[in-house]
């Protein structure tokens, strides 16, 4: 029980990856805050969840477990959910900022991409991150001590060619430098920064568009050193770690999680 004593939030952890955090989390000691805009979020995409929301799965794992719905990208509501954490548990230790994704339709070319669906995807993924962090910051930096962790991809480690996916690929590449700007700053307090650069996973919302089917999964498979796609639990091992006392001298780092996809 590593994590006993501690207080988690997970962002957008109704459903899929951040399910898979909270969940991990919660079986190594954390009590878990669920966020997300819907906390019945699962059902769109067809999860089963092992009791009727995410939270009473973490009470079944014998932890406490709170729900807030917010949106991130609004940084009164993020503000308000930490304020609410703080009084219910009277700490925060650990930040997962897994809420966002590549959830604007339509194309994404550079030099083409409406302003809209760019400003749409960088509030999604890069503000909904940084309101986050700067919302447990102070309580961090009172108690001196705490970890958080963003969530970049590999399509923000590198460019994938044809100059598609620009908007995603440019915010994620923002959580990340953000990421070292955070760590250098919260250092001193001992707070650790790092990052997780998710690859090919097969979560929920991959696997209803279509990322298991035999043909995409030969595809992306020819791209993975270790010739098979992720699964939700790969990348929350690597939580595990960040959040840990196993990773206490390791901040401001991007940690691929993607099979060998992203080899430099």
């Amino acid at each position: 029980m590593k994590l006993e004593g501690k207080v988690a939030l997970v962002t957008g952890s109704a459903r899929g990856l951040g399910r898979a955090y909270a969940l991990h989390l919660a079986k190594i000691g954390a009590d878990v805050v669920i966020n997300d805009i819907d906390l019945d979020a699962a059902k769109v995409y067809g999860e089963e969840l092992s009791a009727p929301t995410v939270m009473d799965e973490v009470r079944a794992l014998g932890r406490q477990s709170l729900g807030v719905v917010a949106d991130v990208t609004q940084k009164d509501q993020v503000d308000g959910m930490v304020k609410q954490i703080v009084e219910t548990f009277g700490h925060i230790d650990i930040l997962v900022n897994n809420a966002g994704g590549a959830l604007v339709p339509g194309p994404s070319l550079a030099s083409q991409v409406p302003e809209a669906d760019f400003r749409r995807m960088m509030d999604i993924n890069l503000m909904g991150t940084i309101f986050s962090c700067q919302a447990v910051a102070p309580y961090m930096k009172e108690q001196r001590s705490g970890k958080i962790v963003t969530v970049g991809s590999q399509a923000g480690l590198r460019s994938q060619g044809s100059g598609g996916g620009t908007a995603y690929s440019v915010a994620k590449a923002a959580i990340q430098h953000y990421t070292r700007k955070l760590a250098s700053e919260l250092g001193p307090y001992n707070v650790n920064v790092n990052c997780i650069a998710p690859g090919w996973i097969l979560s929920s919302r991959a696997i209803a568009g279509g990322r298991n089917s035999p043909e995409m999964r030969a595809r992306l498979e020819g791209e993975i050193a270790l010739k098979r796609l992720g699964m939700p639990e790969d990348c929350a091992k690597v939580v595990e770690f960040l959040v840990t006392d196993l990773s206490d001298y390791v901040t401001g780092q991007i940690i691929p999680i993607c099979g060998g996809v992203c080899l430099f």
